[in-house]
């Protein structure tokens, strides 16, 4: 049984991952310490700034722990999320955590002004048609082998998972489809 759902809550738009999950029925816990961490039996690291993220999360003493809870325990990450958990971030000034095997461009289409919101196509239990919200969005420009890709906006991947570990390059939280926060929970439960 799911206790409690966290959702580091350091920088990015955490409240909109704890509505969704919340309408769900799922007990969450704002992230913002070590303490708080042990208490979650999954994560969602939300969008944001990815330099800002990773200087947060060092600041706080969050960063080895988070990446030594993302081994063992369910991660989503979304956008600034997902780069952060990537393996290869070209031209970052950091080196990411590396809990799941991507390549991945950041701001990919453009600037703030180039945000956008498209289809995408989701393959999850079954094909269907998601509001993909992009804000300074990544690429995912390569997986590894034991990457999945869950969805697609063109040709290009945004949705993926790798165990249990599950990222999108856009923000399914600021939707009203709870579609992605329901399959994360899946992992969880």
């Amino acid at each position: 049984m799911i206790r409690t759902i966290g959702i580091l809550s350091i920088q990015g738009d955490f409240a909109k991952h704890q509505v969704m999950l919340q309408g769900l029925g799922v007990e969450t816990l704002q992230v913002k310490t070590i303490h708080h961490l042990k208490k979650c039996d999954g994560l969602v690291i939300p969008g944001g700034e990815s330099t800002t993220l990773v200087h947060l999360l060092h600041k706080h003493d969050l960063w080895e722990p988070l990446k030594a809870f993302g081994q063992q325990n369910p991660v989503y990450g979304t956008c600034a999320g997902l780069i952060t958990l990537a393996t290869h971030v070209p031209n970052a000034p950091f080196t990411p955590m590396g809990l799941i095997d991507l390549s991945v461009q950041r701001n990919a289409y453009g600037r703030q002004i180039d945000s956008f919101i498209a289809p995408v196509q989701i393959r999850l239990d079954i094909a269907s048609s998601f509001e993909g919200v992009f804000i300074r969005a990544p690429k995912i420009t390569k997986i590894g082998n034991r990457v999945t890709p869950l969805g697609w906006y063109e040709d290009n991947i945004v949705l993926a998972e790798s165990g249990h570990i599950l990222v999108s390059t856009f923000h399914p939280e600021l939707t009203d489809n709870d579609l992605i926060h329901r399959y994360f929970l899946k992992k969880i439960g």
